[in-house]
């Protein structure tokens, strides 16, 4: 065989290998954004030790599949942390979304809009918007990308874990913008996991960035309350899973305690994991011993929703 052939051969390899790579990225709202105003900002997106983008002007679900072999049928959008200033994209996110297809779990990383944002009309009501629509889409092009419509959950970390509880309890807040039929799809998921989430916009447990970004330096209490999870808790919320570190510095571990609580008084089925050490964003927690197992419980419960 020529030197040349052998090139191309091995060029054409990387090709078809490449493309069954690459990531599909789909935007949430066809046309014109709601809650939105024009401005002069850019999104912006830094590479360092994480992947981090703020200033999202166009959010986005990146589509992580498993192999059809693989593939349960389950399926979970992810909500990147960053206390609502920016989103760890692929430490919450993308890395995420990778082990979930490594359990046959379809996998969409939500890019949101975030509230500091100067293309948002209303700050606070935007990520929420995203999320909602999100699942509404999942929901209608499920047969599209093989996962069942009554098995898509959410996932959030820190910020991103205030947002997927805002979902699981408010899943059903009306829009304020001209829908369409898909916004009239339930936005209600089938679970939810929380991973060190910020819960409480209340100032004796909030992580004050988080609150500072989504509500603003002076909240009324009627806006802090229906942003305090805690306190949303119905009937209809969905199946939930913590985890949280006991030494957590940022978000103080009762976020997690009082939602479990709140969760049990309501008769939700509830599991929650606390760890002695981790501290705050671990992702993965590899290389952090007992802590790494985290995952594993996560797919033992999720195992145990069949």
């Amino acid at each position: 065989m020529s030197a040349k052939k052998t090139i191309l051969i091995f060029c054409l390899s990387f090709v078809m290998f490449s493309g069954f790579a690459q990531v599909e990225i789909i935007p949430l709202w066809d046309g014109d954004i709601p809650n939105s105003q024009k401005s002069n900002e850019e999104e912006v997106v830094e590479s360092t030790d994480i992947v981090r983008m703020s200033l999202v002007q166009k959010p986005t679900l990146a589509v992580y599949l498993p192999s059809k072999r693989n593939a349960t049928g389950k399926a979970v959008i992810i909500c990147p942390g960053g206390g609502y200033q920016y989103l760890a994209y692929d430490w919450e996110g993308t890395d995420i979304a990778k082990w979930f297809n490594s359990k046959g779990i379809a996998a969409f990383v939500l890019k949101y809009r975030l509230p500091n944002s100067k293309s948002i009309k209303v700050s606070y009501e935007a990520p929420l918007q995203d999320a909602q629509r999100a699942i509404r889409l999942l929901r209608s092009q499920a047969a599209k990308w093989g996962i069942n419509p009554n098995k898509i959950g959410v996932i959030g970390f820190s910020a991103g874990g205030h947002l997927a509880s805002t979902l699981g309890t408010q899943f059903d807040k009306p829009n304020f913008f001209k829908e369409t039929a898909i916004d009239t799809i339930s936005a209600r998921p089938d679970f939810m996991a929380l991973i060190y989430p910020v819960v409480t916009m209340k100032p004796d447990y909030t992580h004050k960035g988080s609150k500072q970004a989504l509500l603003g330096d002076n909240p009324t209490e009627a806006l802090i309350n229906q942003y305090s999870n805690e306190l949303q808790v119905t009937e209809n919320t969905p199946p939930t899973f913590m985890v949280h570190s006991e030494d957590d510095n940022a978000v103080p571990i009762e976020n997690s305690l009082n939602l479990y609580k709140a969760l049990k008084d309501k008769g939700i089925k509830t599991e929650m994991h606390i760890y002695p050490n981790g501290g705050h964003g671990y992702s993965l927690a590899l290389g952090k011993g007992h802590l790494q197992t985290w995952t594993d419980r996560l797919y033992d419960w999720l195992e145990s929703l069949r």
